[in-house]
Formats: structure tokens, sequence, C-alpha cells
């Protein structure tokens, strides 16, 4: 067996338990500039340790596990919801040559491994054996089935652009523009709808603290808790290098500056999604559960679909497709 195909995953997992360490502690920081606070600066230089610290205390706390719980179940939740979010990152390209698995259905392969993660968190929460529990994994359930669609039809239209599932021809394709221009009403649509799939403000419902205490994961501790935290971090490692590669043009130069590396612009690209994705929770109060529902079936869908037939008419009438 090669040796690449071993250090590399393992490689790729430290740099993303790296980057889902400061991630956390660049949205701290960001939260705090953004309400005129410091935000953490006693643990370390600046308080670069800080994320470290909470980690380490996470991992020598004491592993509860309630009485009435499933134990079984209880214990294999965490691990279902993280395998599949470490599992997408295989086939995301970040640049022509950087990539761990080139699969001609790559787009495909990473919603179906992605939508595993909510049956980790239907179990943990029905084997909490707490109500709140329960109530936050029903409500990221149904979240999930309402927002997977118009995700998923979202990026048709960036399919039938780029003639192609497989992640590397849709940045080929985005060669003489980025899709974020012609298919502009798909990006809108996806990235709601990739937030409400994060689980990130404004639609955290699942885990409202001012009505279901901490959602789906209220009885998990240590480390077990670190797994849920850690699953929805590489989420947004993954869902931010995903609309980077479908809609940013992936690791193809802004301006013509081809002297700066591609991996480089990649990496650029997708912190400005990060960081995008950090910026909303400062702004916007969490919505209802029935404005939730109301913006995935009644807005995001039909524009989906919008979406989709102004590709067609983008496709087949050449006069308007040479505009783009």
């Amino acid at each position: 067996m090669d040796p690449l195909k071993i250090i590399g995953p393992v490689i790729m997992l430290l740099i993303i338990l790296g980057f889902v360490t400061y991630a956390i502690l660049f949205e701290r920081k960001v939260l705090g500039w953004m309400q005129n606070r410091p935000g953490p600066v006693r643990t370390g230089p600046w308080g670069l340790l800080q994320t470290v610290a909470d980690v380490l205390k996470l991992l020598i706390k004491e592993d509860v596990i309630p009485d009435k719980a499933d134990k079984t179940l209880f214990k294999i939740a965490p691990v279902i919801a993280f395998v599949p979010s470490f599992a997408v990152v295989a086939v995301l390209p970040f640049t022509d040559s950087l990539f761990f698995a080139d699969i001609a259905v790559g787009l495909l392969y990473y919603v179906a491994i992605s939508s595993i993660t909510i049956i980790g968190i239907l179990v943990g929460s029905w084997a909490s054996n707490n109500k709140y529990a329960l109530m936050g994994g029903m409500r990221s359930a149904a979240q999930m089935i309402s927002y997977e669609i118009p995700l998923v039809m979202a990026v048709v239209g960036v399919i039938m652009s780029a003639g192609s599932l497989n992640l590397r021809k849709i940045v080929a394709a985005q060669e003489d523009v980025w899709f974020i221009i012609p298919q502009f009403l798909g990006f809108i649509v996806f990235l709601i709808a990739a937030i409400a799939e994060l689980n990130r403000t404004p639609f955290d419902l699942p885990e409202a603290e001012s009505e279901l205490v901490a959602g789906y994961h209220v009885e998990y501790s240590g480390f077990r808790f670190a797994f849920f935290m850690l699953a929805e971090y590489v989420y947004v490692f993954a869902m931010s290098a995903l609309t980077t590669v479908l809609f940013l043009g992936g690791w193809l130069p802004l301006f013509g500056l081809d002297f700066i590396p591609p991996l480089v612009w990649f990496v650029l690209k997708m912190l400005a999604m990060v960081f995008f994705i950090f910026w909303l929770r400062a702004t916007f109060p969490r919505i209802r559960s029935d404005q939730l529902m109301q913006l995935g079936w009644k807005v995001l869908l039909p524009l989906a679909l919008v979406n989709i037939f102004l590709s067609a008419l983008l496709k087949e009438v050449p006069v308007i497709g040479n505009w783009f």
C-alpha cells in the first residue's frame, strides 16, 4: 500500500483539527469585535491558547451517561455524526493537483455522505432520554429535510453549466467566468440552505439555548460533546470549501494575478466564506420555527426551480449564453 494514502488523510485530519481550533477562536474574536469587547485575551499571547485550553478541559472532564439513556446508542451517536463530516473532505479539490479522490460524481458523493450526520444527531437525541434533546433532534431532522432539497436543486444549475458532477471539472468550467455571476440566484439559494444545513445562526433552532437548553446534545459532556462540536466546525470548513469550488472559481486567480499560488487563492476564498458565516451569528437573530419552514418550502424551493429554468435557458439559447 502506498504510504501517502495513509499519511495524507492523517495530515489532512491534523490540518482540519488546527482549523477547527482556531476557527472557534476567530469566531469568538469576531463576535467580540462586533460587540465592542476584546474576546478571549488571557490564555496565551493575545488569547491564542484559549481554544486549546477549552479542548483540554473537555478531554479530561468526566464522561457522564444518564442512567435511563440507551447507553450503546448514546456512545456511538457522536461518532456517526462526526465521521461523515471528515469523509466529505476526501472529494474536495484544493488545487488542480491537490486532492484525495477525484471521482466523477464528487458533488453527489458530498451531498449523500453529509446527509448521514443527521442520523447521528437523531440517534443521540433519542438515546439521551431527554425531552429537550429529542425536540432538538426532531427540529434538526425537519430542518435537514426542508433545506436539503433546495440545496441540491440550487447546484443543478452549476451541474448544467459545467456539464459534470466532478468538482475539478466544475472549477475548470469557470475559467472564463465564475459561476457566482450566471448562477447568482442559485448561489443565494445555496448559501441560505447551506447555513441552515450547518445549523448556524439564524437557523440554529436545533440547539436554541433559550428554548432547549442545548438541544440534541444537552446530555453530552466531555469528549463526546467535543465530537458534536467538531462535526459542526468541520462542516463549516467543508461547506466553505464546496462553495468556493462551485461558485467562486476554486483556485482560479482574481484580476489575472497568476503569480499567487492556486492554493493561496483557494484558502483566501474559503476563509472569506468562513468569516461570512461567523459574521451572520453576530448580526441576525434566530428566526421562528414557522418562519424557517416557510422560507425553505415557499421561498427557496420555488427560487431553486426558477434557477434551473434560467440555467436551461442560458444553456440552450446561444445569444443569452454568450452574454456570460
